[in-house]
């Protein structure tokens, strides 16, 4: 499928490609359009609009883009409800939902002018999104497994979570 959105990405445009091809749309083709040609995408190519003005899957009721497709395609993992206030944070500058969203604001405001486009600015941003993803699951089995890794010492806490983050499912 082809999805469309405004050229010269930035938080919301860097992080909606990421979750749509990891967990929507493996296949997915991205457009990066001036805002005045995403209807004429639609039209001619049934491209699937995300993070601009007026359409289905952008800014809605407070909540960004990357949070609106979660909760279009009801994607329910725990991990990314985590990892949407980060995204939620950097896109919004609400900085008191979550704080890392200063350091992944700056992050892809610097990335923007170290890349020759917007293909190029998403695919490296994968690697980012990948480790706040992993980030975000740390932190959840951080929260699950309090009592049990306060009576380890730092080293068989590190081993714990690093086999807790490969193999389980946060529910």
């Amino acid at each position: 499928m082809k999805w469309v959105t405004r050229e010269r990405v930035h938080v919301d445009r860097t992080a909606c490609p990421w979750l749509i091809k990891k967990f929507i749309d493996s296949q997915a083709e991205f457009i990066f359009v001036s805002t005045e040609k995403i209807e004429e995408v639609v039209k001619v190519q049934g491209a699937i609009p995300f993070d601009a003005p007026r359409v289905k899957l952008g800014h809605k009721n407070g909540k960004c883009s990357f949070e609106t497709i979660i909760e279009e395609y009801r994607l329910e993992d725990p991990v990314l409800h985590e990892l949407a206030k980060i995204v939620h944070s950097a896109d919004t500058r609400d900085t008191e939902l979550a704080p890392e969203g200063i350091g992944l604001s700056a992050i892809m405001t610097g990335a923007r002018f170290n890349v020759k486009n917007d293909f190029e600015a998403v695919e490296k941003a994968a690697y980012v999104y990948d480790a706040l993803y992993s980030y975000s699951k740390l932190k959840l089995l951080r929260e699950k497994y309090k009592d049990k890794l306060e009576k380890m010492d730092r080293k068989q806490r590190n081993e714990f979570l690093r086999k807790k983050l490969q193999e389980e499912t946060i529910s």
